[in-house]
């Protein structure tokens, strides 16, 4: 007996104006992206919007909240195929070449929003920090499981986050790739392993 494949419901209107926002904020910036310019792409009045979202502030809030439910769906994909903490650590780096090989890569949304925003926006400035130190408990908890120094954590994802912003600013994708061999070779070097990284 085959089991019924699982369909996944239509997003709400609520979810589209969201992934709008997120893709609009994204792709312009958000000082650059109005309510207005959100209703037209989204195809929905603006009282609509404004019963959705009383505030722009309102809106990027959830939009970043949606970016980060996006980057854990990708990490936890990437590592899915990965049997050990090792390669689980790796397929991180894995998962950043393949986003940074998209035509519409712009960068870290958690960085962006800081940096336009984190001056003058409480909000914006806990969310992307709660954003960041979550993959850092991610890293640290994989870096536990291998039994390596729990420093070791705080290097592997300082060079995730120096490899999005190299990619960011150089446009060269290249940057996950050597940041997965410099992560290779701590991950051995904390292991006490003194052959040569496999990468």
């Amino acid at each position: 007996m085959t089991s019924p494949q699982t369909v996944a419901p239509a997003p709400t209107e609520h979810d589209r104006i969201v992934q709008v926002a997120d893709g609009l904020f994204y792709e312009r910036g958000i000082h650059a992206v109005g309510m207005d310019a959100i209703r037209t792409a989204a195809g929905v009045p603006l009282k609509r919007l404004y019963q959705e979202f009383p505030s722009k502030d309102a809106l990027l809030a959830e939009v970043l909240q949606y970016r980060s439910g996006v980057w854990d769906a990708g990490i936890a994909a990437a590592a899915a195929g990965a049997a050990t903490p090792r390669e689980k650590l790796l397929a991180v780096y894995d998962f950043l070449d393949g986003w940074f090989r998209t035509d519409d890569f712009r960068g870290c949304g958690f960085i962006n929003a800081f940096g336009e925003l984190g001056a003058v926006s409480p909000e914006v400035s806990a969310i992307a920090r709660s954003h960041k130190e979550r993959f850092q408990h991610y890293v640290a908890a994989l870096v536990h499981d291998l039994g390596a120094p729990p420093h070791l954590a705080d290097q592997l994802a300082i060079l995730a986050e120096g490899a999005q912003t190299t990619a960011a600013i150089s446009g060269v994708p290249a940057a996950a790739t050597h940041a997965r061999s410099a992560a290779a070779t701590l991950i051995d070097a904390a292991l006490g392993d003194a052959t040569p990284a496999v990468v």
